[in-house]
């Protein structure tokens, strides 16, 4: 998914900007992006929701 949503649609300017670019891409991926799989969370949110239920 990286690949296709990330790294194939940019080109960068150095790798320090390749870097910086894929710290905000794993933050986004993480915090951010919704997933249906997990029933409309992200995937921080889906594992915050079961260490709180148990």
């Amino acid at each position: 998914i990286m690949k296709t949503e990330f790294f194939y649609q940019k080109k960068f300017e150095s790798v320090q900007s390749f870097k910086t670019e894929l710290k905000e891409y794993i933050h986004y991926y993480n915090h951010d992006r919704i997933k249906q799989k997990l029933k409309g969370l992200s995937p921080v949110q889906y594992r915050t929701q079961s260490l709180v239920l148990t």
